[in-house]
């Protein structure tokens, strides 16, 4: 929270301590042993005062007498002894709500005139080591649409946790290693094949990969090796075509999403798990915690024993590992070798029953599977005139992150991915997002900022500049739409750590458009220029304020901030 929203909560709660055991001393509650509990929130509706307290609520079985009676004898006894709170007042059947004085508003302008940068900024997450995996799009093919979404998702909530205090790091999985890239290698070596004797002569096994991606990537190593690889032996020939396609792939992955606004901190490769002996290590601990089994020719991890529905392979009956497998040994790497204390997975929906496995391998190894947690992403539509689109018109084949990104602008997409949680689907309209109009909600928050700018280059021309303001001229902002958005300001703090705490950077995505919202609305109400001149020195640095927090955001989401539009 902001320090002084932080302060001011640490105040009330103390002020209510103070009255309870003021009220019980004079006879008007009950003696309890019990420690009593309540909250201090926030209100919806601030018809229902700034801040309320479930105090005579959530006690009234301890006190046993009614919560309005509980609420009189607290209120009866409360001293007001911090200048931000004007007055407070019982509601309903006990709720007690304190409303905010003119020193509070003028605080919190000086707050973020004197932080700018650093405003919204907590020590919330005490530097907790948190790693945030997310993309890790397979890399035997182009990324799609479900990687768009968790590029963006992943990204921000990064940004997020780290302004809530948190010492993240970005991650991309690169699974280069087992069945897939065996797939991978028979199917390159299937379409270079079909270059020299036709596709009647080499038949691609339903189970393969049938992109085109396949088939450019094949005329590709043609085109440099000629048939210098026809008659050699085929794992040789096999191991040369991943050779030379796997790092271009992985490479065109880098690109487009560096092209997204998106750099991470490791791309680990599942490969190295392999080769530094990680996964047999692994495998070690589980047998020797009596976490495995043999039968029929495989070993067996005993998934049922962590509440699983079914026990999984470890170790298939040729001898290689499985994905699971490969998978604990990754996210031991993580937590073991690394020393995270909390790690987060961006995984698509339909990897839901893995969720549980994988906690419960955490533990089954020694580790706590509690600091795992995995954020399902539903599924992304495109949407155009109404319809779903599923074809790029450019390239005619399923849309990838590329085309997207062809065709709508980077601040779009990162902003409108990030307008709801990861949990719910979501329509991802083409024709709003290329919209230069308060429609597009970016451009709706880009407008705010630069209307801000063209304001303050005005008021220049002009020779009027910003300039400090006492506490006196700050009162002067007492309308409801400049109290609105300073109310607004100063819960930006206490947002962020909302949307740290439930992983959803959407919170702050919706805050901004509010932000921008009372923004506007103030503009149309209240003249910036005025005669009075401290009034207009006030909402100066109002304006101010709401372009520092409007930077904020924008910047922490990589999205550009533009002076003029």
């Amino acid at each position: 929270m902001s320090k002084i929203v932080s302060k001011l909560i640490d105040d009330l709660k103390s002020m209510i301590d103070l009255a309870v055991n003021d009220a019980i001393n004079a006879g008007e509650l009950p003696q309890i042993s019990e420690k009593f509990d309540f909250n201090i929130e926030i209100p919806a509706d601030h018809q229902n005062g700034d801040f309320a307290s479930n105090v005579a609520m959530v006690n009234a079985k301890k006190f046993k007498i009614p919560p309005i009676k509980i609420a009189n004898a607290i209120c009866k006894n409360l001293k007001l002894n911090n200048k931000m709170i004007d007055r407070f007042e019982i509601a309903g059947p006990g709720f007690i709500n304190f409303f905010l004085s003119k020193n509070f508003f003028a605080s919190v302008i000086n707050e973020i005139l004197e932080l700018k940068e650093d405003y919204g900024h907590s020590n919330f997450g005490n530097g907790k080591k948190v790693l945030v995996e997310f993309v890790s799009a397979n890399p035997t093919g182009p990324m799609h649409m479900g990687n768009a979404r968790g590029g963006a998702l992943g990204d921000c909530l990064a940004a997020v946790l780290d302004a809530a205090g948190y010492n993240v790091k970005r991650e991309f999985y690169i699974n280069d290693a087992g069945n897939q890239i065996e797939k991978f290698a028979m199917s390159l070596d299937i379409r270079y094949l079909q270059l020299f004797f036709g596709e009647e002569s080499y038949t691609l096994p339903e189970d393969s990969y049938h992109g085109e991606d396949i088939k450019d990537l094949a005329k590709d190593f043609m085109d440099i090796n000629g048939n210098s690889y026809l008659n050699v032996d085929s794992e040789i020939r096999k191991k040369a075509l991943v050779d030379f396609a796997l790092p271009k792939n992985i490479n065109k992955m880098k690109s487009d999403l560096e092209k997204y606004r998106i750099k991470f901190d490791r791309w680990f490769h599942e490969i190295d798990l392999y080769n530094n002996g990680e996964i047999a290590e692994t495998i070690q601990i589980l047998k020797d915690n009596n976490m495995t089994y043999d039968l029929d020719g495989a070993l067996w991890y005993k998934a049922t024993k962590s509440g699983a529905e079914k026990d999984e392979v470890l170790i298939r009956q040729n001898g290689n590992p499985t994905y699971f497998a490969a998978d604990i040994a990754y996210h031991r790497n993580k937590f073991f070798k690394r020393g995270f204390d909390i790690c987060i997975d961006i995984w698509g929906a339909d990897h839901h029953g893995h969720v549980a496995r994988m906690k419960g391998a955490m533990n089954a190894i020694g580790l706590d599977g509690n600091n795992l947690d995995i954020i399902l992403m539903q599924l992304v539509k495109l949407v155009k005139d109404g319809k779903v689109v599923r074809m790029s018109k450019r390239t005619g084949k399923a849309i990838q992150l590329s085309d997207l990104l062809d065709e709508v602008p980077v601040d779009s997409a990162r902003f409108l991915f990030n307008m709801r949680e990861a949990s719910s689907q979501m329509d991802f309209d083409l024709n709003l997002a290329v919209k230069e109009d308060a429609q597009n909600p970016v451009y709706y928050v880009q407008y705010a900022h630069a209307r801000i700018c063209s304001i303050l280059k005005n008021l220049e021309k002009e020779n009027i500049k910003p300039k400090s303001c006492s506490d006196k001229e700050l009162f002067l902002l007492n309308s409801e739409e400049e109290i609105d958005l300073i109310r607004h300001l100063s819960l930006y703090t206490t947002e962020i750590i909302n949307a740290a705490k439930s992983y959803d950077p959407a919170k702050i995505t919706r805050y901004v458009i509010t932000l921008a919202t009372l923004f506007h609305k103030f503009y149309n109400s209240c003249r910036v220029k005025c005669e009075n001149e401290d009034l207009m020195s006030a909402r100066i640095n109002l304006c101010l304020c709401v372009k520092i927090v409007i930077c904020n955001i924008l910047n922490m989401f990589k999205i550009n901030v533009p002076e003029s539009m």
